[in-house]
């Protein structure tokens, strides 16, 4: 709740005195002159208490809402303790229920009016609580507190999600991930809302209810659900030429990360850091995850939409809870305000990139989210964030897609929370002191005490009050810009570049990511029932990006692409640089295997010895490998000790794993060659590019299953020598050598 910490300051001049305010006699005031009544809050940050810098001031704020139940009576909203809550009062046994049961009317009321209207976009999402600490040169760029003090470690909570879907859709459809930070500085929240994709579909916020509309299930059927393959999307992009580079984006595997901790977060917009001297720079935010970005891939995608929805929300969660936090750092690209106009693009326009090649990106801290929400609808569901809350030190563009964001974030959750006081919510509420002469309004909490709701008084000695802008402390003042200019409806012609940097991004990829590339256009236009949207992607919007992008997915749809660029020379842009390596999902490849999951395969019969020292090797480098059987029944060992299974083959299938290890031993692998499953899993695996390790006879499962022995499938006789090649194919990731072959395996 907010605090009172003022309540008992003293007055400046008590209210006998008030009679001589100059407001009160009119006396004419200066600009420059001081308010006797907010006069004492020039001296210092009265009211802002640094918290201890441990990052657990916001945890410790929520424990005032925590409620266990443990040990406690069943009791209504008022306290009463209840007696029976399994039957409602009826007159007789079998007779009608009494309107004057409250007890019922209570719950049943509570129960009906649980839910809360859904985010437009972004609805499903799952988030984590954390902490943020800057690194030694984070202060040179921003006099923001949350950069000052390399020691201190600032809470935030951070909410991923899908943007196109409801909260009921799938974790792994193709789809941009949300990728929003709430930082509780001493200053007040900050809220970084950005993306895993750097560049957004259209240039003017004028256009986003245009593009939600086309992008959401369509009107008529509510049909498809968290998907943009079908008509509406597809013709609305087909004619609006600025969508196609964060269009090509979604085609690639960015569309599906196989773990919050493998993907890339961007603040998209343009964004201004201010030091302590005033001096302003324009900054592009990035998240970069130590773990390494690497991404599902779409036959595992889809098939893990009905064999696990929660994939990557449940990843998050059991990865927090066994002690494995996720780690990004922030970095700034930073454009001198005098080298705003050097690029061959706008840093203004929110369908482009910086590209790093040009401007690197500086590391200035690092975040840890290594605690799991207590309540899933009273933290994640009733988070609000907002563009515009910033802090002195950071400040807003130009940008008009960032300049429309900061009118519709509050707007929006003022309807979806309830009314005004939102803020009041215990997961919004800032870790530092907030007061104002805002009062009233549906939800309110505080009980705020004076009489005075306005600004300036005398009556309650000039509290709360204004604070100038300072190096520390200070109070929040706008970049001053000097703005000449007509009032237009228009847009810069320097906006008139639609397809430059979607080339570059093709012109990134390695040759595996231009096939997935061609194959989602592919499969996303077989699902659009119009043939004349199809060809005008094919036709007018694919071969500005790549002729050849445009002829292989013109080929599989029939349809003949043109040989030369059809756009005017003005959208297709020019490039300072062809390519850049850190476009490519495969630039940052994971360094170590830990967190990953292994599958080892086991029936009756296995070799004790092969389980036991697999799951050894993984522990030792931060992996996990799962005993995973025909059911959950104990496994027999061949020495007769038994096993206890951690889940089935199809309970915990190969689309939710790494890797897998067929452990040895005759009457497990017979088992597991006899079931369908048992062949399925390793098909599967081989199909999506997995690394398989069979020791001894396991080999003969792979065999039965027709896996080709090639790169990624390791057949040793003796366990401690699938140590190091099992190593090594988890931390690339993926076998890519075998990915043309791939789909010659029906599983």
């Amino acid at each position: 709740m907010a605090s009172n910490e003022h309540d008992s300051a003293s007055s400046p001049q008590s209210n006998a005195d008030s009679a001589k305010c100059p407001y009160h006699e009119g006396q004419n005031r200066s600009a420059d002159a001081e308010n006797p009544y907010t006069h004492p809050n020039r001296n210092g940050p009265h009211d802002t208490q640094p918290n201890a810098g441990d990052g657990k001031a916001k945890d410790e704020a929520l424990e005032t809402y925590r409620a266990d139940a443990e040990g406690h009576d069943l009791r209504t909203n008022q306290g009463l303790r209840i007696a029976d809550n399994h039957n409602s009062l009826k007159a007789g046994e079998r007779g009608p229920t009494l309107m004057e049961d409250f007890i019922f009317r209570e719950k049943m009321n509570h129960f009906d009016n649980e839910r809360i209207p859904e985010r437009i976009v972004h609805a499903r999402g799952a988030a984590a609580h954390g902490y943020f600490q800057a690194y030694d040169n984070a202060a040179r760029y921003s006099k923001a507190g949350v950069f000052r003090d390399p020691s201190k470690k600032t809470p935030v909570f951070v909410r991923f999600s899908t943007v196109q879907g409801s909260r009921g859709s799938n974790d792994t459809v193709r789809d941009v991930r949300g990728f929003a930070t709430k930082f509780y500085t001493d200053e007040g929240n900050w809220d970084l809302v950005g993306n895993d994709i750097p560049v957004f579909f259209i240039q003017d916020a004028m256009k986003f209810p245009d593009f939600v509309h086309a992008v959401k299930p369509e009107p008529h059927n509510e049909i498809p659900q968290g998907q943009s393959a079908h008509d509406t999307f597809w013709d609305f992009v087909s004619l609006m030429p600025e969508t196609t580079h964060t269009v090509l984006w979604t085609m690639s595997d960015r569309a599906f990360p196989r773990h919050y901790r493998n993907m890339e977060g961007f603040g998209v917009h343009t964004f201004r850091l201010i030091d302590r001297e005033g001096v302003s720079r324009f900054v592009k935010f990035h998240w970069k995850p130590v773990a390494g970005t690497c991404s599902l891939i779409w036959d595992e995608a889809q098939k893990l939409w009905g064999r696990d929805p929660d994939f990557n929300r449940r990843m998050m969660w059991d990865d927090i809870k066994n002690g494995a936090p996720l780690e990004w750092e922030l970095g700034i690209q930073v454009v001198e305000e005098k080298d705003e106009h050097s690029f061959d693009f706008d840093i203004l326009d929110p369908t482009k990139l910086i590209p790093e090649s040009l401007v690197p990106v500086v590391p200035i801290g690092k975040m840890v989210l290594d605690r799991n929400p207590d309540n899933y609808f009273a933290e994640t569901e009733q988070v609000a964030f907002n563009p515009a809350n910033i802090v002195p030190g950071i400040d807003f563009s130009n940008d008009p897609l960032l300049q429309g964001r900061l009118f519709s974030y509050l707007d929006t959750q003022m309807l979806r929370l309830g009314g005004p006081n939102f803020h009041e919510i215990p997961i919004n509420q800032p870790v530092c002191p907030f007061h104002n002469n805002q009062r009233d309004a549906q939800h309110r909490q505080t009980i705020n005490t004076g009489q005075a709701s306005y600004e300036p008084n005398s009556i309650d000695g000039g509290w709360p009050s204004e604070t100038p802008p300072a190096d520390e402390h200070g109070g929040y003042e706008p970049h001053h810009e000097r703005i000449e200019a007509h009032k237009v409806r228009a847009r810069s012609a320097s906006f008139g570049d639609h397809y430059s940097q979607a080339t570059l991004f093709w012109n990134s990829q390695t040759e595996v990511e231009k096939e997935h590339i061609i194959a989602a256009y592919t499969f996303e236009l077989s699902k659009v029932v119009r043939p004349w949207i199809r060809e005008r992607v094919i036709t007018e919007i694919l071969p500005n990006i790549d002729l050849e992008l445009a002829r292989r997915v013109g080929e599989n749809h029939g349809i003949e692409a043109p040989t030369t660029q059809p756009a005017p020379k003005g959208e297709l842009g020019t490039s300072q640089v062809e390519s850049d390596p850190a476009l490519s999902l495969m630039a940052r490849m994971p360094d170590s295997i830990a967190t990953r999951k292994v599958a080892i395969l086991a029936a009756d019969g296995v070799t004790m010895e092969d389980v036991r020292s697999i799951q050894k090797q993984l522990s030792d480098e931060g992996a996990e490998g799962l005993l995973i059987a025909p059911s959950m029944a104990p496994i027999k060992a061949s020495d007769g000790s038994m096993l206890a299974p951690d889940a089935m083959l199809n309970g915990l299938p190969s689309v939710a794993v790494d890797g897998v290890v067929v452990a040895g031993g005759e009457g497990s692998v017979k088992a597991l060659a006899a079931s369908g499953l048992g062949l399925y899993y390793v098909q599967e695996a081989y199909k999506h590019l997995k690394p398989i390790v069979a020791i001894s006879e396991g080999k003969e499962l792979l065999a039965a299953a027709r896996v080709p022995v090639e790169e990624g499938v390791i057949l040793v006789d003796d366990v401690l020598a699938a140590s190091l090649p099992l190593r090594d194919a988890l931390m690339a990731h993926r076998v890519w050598s075998r990915d043309a072959r791939a789909n010659q395996m029906p599983a």
